[in-house]
């Protein structure tokens, strides 16, 4: 009996002396990968035993140096592009490739939308994004006129307005436009005046693309929980904004300045350059619309003697003196082209007779009463004669009632100047047409 119990003991000495040793190891070892787990590479392995053992342990730790090296500090970085926070995991590998993930998705977004042809079409990708990546049923997205405070809906899935129509007229009404903060309903009780409905839930994220241009994406729903999910995307959409901004900006730059070359420098007014560009467009949408339109064909009465008696610097003050009336005179959805010297073209957007005329009489005396400082003590005080046609009624297209018009101002001057004329089809000669 002694001898056994002596041979136990001596066999559990031996087993202490070589296992635990492994044990200890072992349990380095989980500690070390636990950690690791966490993204911390920091854990240095140890064991007294040697051999093949030893070599593990020393290839860990060298794996383990390498791996914080090009591993423990990547979320970090990564936090340069997407902030921290955006990606919430306790799995830190997880983390970082949902981030790598997001990245790329933004990079395709943003190598898509600088081929795109419009700032339009960049909007309609924003759209999509929306609908399709964040699965946002419910929104409305919004381009805002920083200066004048204006917004402009872009594109809604709602049948009824969300705001109230003067937010529209003036967008400092909008709690997250006034703010630059995102306004989230569930955070205080009717939180923003401007939201028709006060039992809805609304997200509504504001975004600067540069001084003169914001955006506004407003999303909404009646369940909590898709509030809660919109709340977790509202960094992510940010990102897709903030990738859209120079192309936007770059859009918003090549309209100023195409706007800049379809504009008389003088006057301010649209030129024949813009005519001849966008006449089609204008008829195509006038067709599907059923659009009409009023074409006035204005000249100033004996306008070359002006520029011959007194000088160029007095005609350039008479054409400049009419194109402010005009700009007065029509609405926003008109037109007011300089199409050429002393002459001018206006586009009335569905005016009847009534207003038709009632424009050209204004524009007409307004013009009348203007008094030119010509340096000879008597001022200069000129006219204009008026040609008028209306599309589709005159013409079947628009450059048939331009041809028109410019007919009956023909038929104005023939017949003593200074007056409106109206055209009728029997001011063509027999067998003349356009």
């Amino acid at each position: 009996l002694g001898i056994n119990i002596l041979f136990i003991v001596v066999v559990l000495m031996l087993i202490n002396y070589f296992v635990t040793p492994y044990m200890n190891l072992f349990s380095n070892m989980q500690e070390g990968i636990k950690k690791a787990y966490s993204g911390d590479f920091t854990h240095e392995f140890t064991s007294k035993v040697g051999g093949d053992a030893k070599n593990v342990v020393e290839q860990m730790n060298s794996l383990f140096r390498k791996m914080q090296e090009t591993f423990g500090n990547i979320k970090y970085n990564l936090a340069t592009f997407i902030p921290q926070g955006s990606v919430s995991s306790s799995d830190p590998l997880h983390e970082a490739r949902t981030i790598i993930s997001e990245l790329s998705d933004i990079y395709k977004f943003k190598k898509t939308i600088e081929l795109d042809g419009s700032k339009d079409e960049v909007y309609g990708r924003i759209i999509d994004i929306l609908k399709l990546k964040y699965h946002v049923g419910h929104f409305a997205f919004f381009e805002v006129n920083n200066v004048t405070a204006e917004r402009k809906l872009i594109y809604t899935t709602e049948e009824k307005p969300m705001c109230f129509e003067k937010t529209n007229k003036n967008a400092l009404n909008c709690r997250a436009f006034r703010t630059s903060s995102v306004t989230i309903s569930t955070e205080f009780p009717n939180l923003c005046k401007a939201c028709l409905d006060t039992d809805i839930n609304y997200v509504c994220i504001p975004f600067t693309i540069n001084h003169d241009i914001s955006l506004t994406v407003s999303m909404t729903s009646d369940k909590i929980e898709e509030v809660d999910l919109m709340k977790k995307n509202i960094s992510s959409i940010k990102h897709y904004l903030e990738a859209a901004k120079p192309v936007i900006e770059s859009q918003i730059l090549m309209e100023k300045l195409k706007d800049t070359s379809l504009r008389d420098g003088m006057t301010g007014l649209y030129n024949r350059r813009f005519l001849d560009e966008f006449i089609d467009k204008i008829l195509s949408q006038a067709s599907r619309s059923h659009d009409t339109y009023a074409v006035l064909m204005l000249d100033v009465d004996f306008f070359k003697m002006v520029n011959d008696t007194y000088g160029h610097d007095v005609g350039d003050k008479v054409i400049v003196a009419l194109s402010k009336i005009l700009k007065n005179s029509i609405r926003e959805s008109d037109l007011a082209i300089r199409y050429g010297g002393e002459e001018f073209l206006i586009m009335l957007h569905n005016a009847n007779d009534e207003g038709m005329r009632s424009v050209a009489t204004k524009i007409h005396s307004e013009f009348a009463k203007l008094s030119f400082d010509v340096g000879t003590g008597e001022p200069l005080k000129k006219t204009i004669s008026i040609g008028i046609a209306k599309f589709p009624m005159d013409g079947d297209t628009i450059w048939k009632c331009i041809k028109y018009a410019d007919t009956a101002l023909y038929e104005a001057k023939n017949t003593g100047r200074n007056k409106i004329v109206e055209f009728k089809a029997a001011m063509f000669k027999s067998g003349e047409d356009f």
